[in-house]
């Protein structure tokens, strides 16, 4: 099946949002997002823009997507880090993960970052062996932190 890879725009956002209850629900996460289409219109297409969305088509049909963000290494310099990359089931296998993160390595190397990096969940043995083939480093020494809203507002009332 014959597939393209573009920029998203802001009309793409209800099948963006769609793609990333897909992701939540593959990873057992479906409750998780609360994120609405306004929400990535807004932090993707406003006055200054969070992220940059790459979308798959197909027969007219968006079934992929990647999002990215760019970050800072106190290390390395500008790096770039990729949030979400899926394809939909139907279309797993086809190429169409390989074009979106090659279009993803081809952005961050004209913004000349230093990195690329994300997360991949533990058990999702498929993506690590493909992240693994394409050349990255799977680091299973690091573990991902976070606070949460209620454990923010929990940590600045008691800290």
């Amino acid at each position: 099946m014959e597939y393209t890879i573009r920029d998203a725009n802001a009309a793409d956002m209800p099948h963006v949002l769609n793609l990333i209850k897909e992701l939540a629900s593959f990873e057992k996460e479906d409750h998780a997002v609360e994120v609405t289409v306004d929400d990535l219109v807004a932090a993707g297409y406003g006055a200054q823009a969070l992220f940059h969305c790459f979308v798959a088509e197909a027969d007219k049909a968006i079934v992929g997507m990647a999002v990215i963000y760019p970050r800072y290494s106190t290390w390395k310099g500008p790096v770039i880090h990729l949030e979400d990359l899926i394809v939909t089931e139907k279309m797993r296998g086809s190429g169409l993960g390989n074009a979106l993160l090659k279009e993803v390595v081809k952005y961050g190397d004209r913004a000349g970052v230093k990195r690329i990096s994300w997360e991949v969940l533990d058990w999702n043995e498929p993506a690590i062996q493909f992240y693994e083939k394409k050349g990255a480093r799977v680091m299973r020494d690091w573990d991902v932190v976070q606070l949460n809203e209620e454990a923010m507002a929990h940590f600045l009332k008691n800290n």
